[in-house]
């Protein structure tokens, strides 16, 4: 079954993280595939606008798949974090506008995906957080990502704490763009990516290019950050532990 589903509403593309049997959890499959799904569809002149989003009814995404990272050892950091920087590149690089439709649970590495996507839409009891810190991970692409959307202080205690904020209190703080009630959320998406693919497309694009020269210097530093201080993480041994320890509690429920 593919990780990454895509369909066609008209001139917008649909985008899913498609592994709804673990809340769509980030792992190598999506962070492979998502960039090839987005790569041809960037480069359809008969495309205007992106919306991604998740597939069944309980989450966007719940973050790195647990099991994944429990599974993982100091060596396999490079690569992991060289693939999900690339997931990131892939939505970031989009010139067509792109528009997150989060619902249930927004965490980590989803929470980060929608953070690349031009505007978000979500529901006020959405749950959106960082909480890598709870599984011993250093919040580094979170946090350094963050800093583009949010004051320090704010910035600090989610990425200090790690727990979830609301969608309204997201959307409060800047987070996400619009609130609709959860069974209209995907509806609105739609909405906001016709609306932005009415634009003009050229200028949509020079305007994504100058976005994107903007911050490149601190997302070139993104993935030199998260290897170094992911690196140090796995030495310490606190995240092999304590992913198994949550991913086992979870199967429990």
């Amino acid at each position: 079954m593919p990780a990454i589903l895509t369909e066609r509403a008209g001139e917008i593309a649909i985008v899913r993280l498609n592994r709804p049997e673990r809340l769509n959890a980030i792992n190598a499959d999506i962070r492979r595939e998502l960039p090839d799904a987005l790569a041809p569809l960037n480069a359809d002149p008969a495309v205007r606008a992106v919306v991604i989003t998740g597939a069944g009814d309980r989450a966007f995404s719940a973050g790195q798949d647990l099991e994944e990272g429990a599974g993982y050892s100091i060596d396999d950091v490079d690569r992991w974090f060289t693939e999900m920087y690339a997931m990131y590149a892939a939505v970031r690089a989009l010139d067509k506008p792109s528009v997150a439709a989060l619902f249930g649970a927004v965490a980590g590495a989803g929470y980060q995906v929608a953070l690349y996507c031009d505007l978000r839409v979500a529901h006020p009891e959405a749950r959106i957080g960082q909480p890598e810190v709870k599984t011993g991970l250093g919040s580094i692409l979170g946090t350094s990502l963050m800093e583009w959307h949010l004051p320090f202080g704010i910035n600090a205690e989610l990425s200090l704490m790690g727990d979830f904020i609301s969608g309204e209190r997201a959307w409060q703080l800047g987070l996400v763009n619009h609130l609709a009630p959860r069974e209209q959320v995907f509806e609105r998406a739609l909405e906001l990516a016709r609306a932005l693919g009415e634009r003009p497309p050229h200028a949509v694009k020079i305007t994504k290019e100058r976005m994107r020269e903007m911050t490149q210097p601190q997302f070139d530093d993104i993935l030199v950050a998260a290897k170094k201080y992911q690196r140090r993480a796995y030495e310490s041994g606190e995240p092999q532990h304590l992913m198994r320890e949550m991913a086992q509690k979870l199967k429990k429920r």
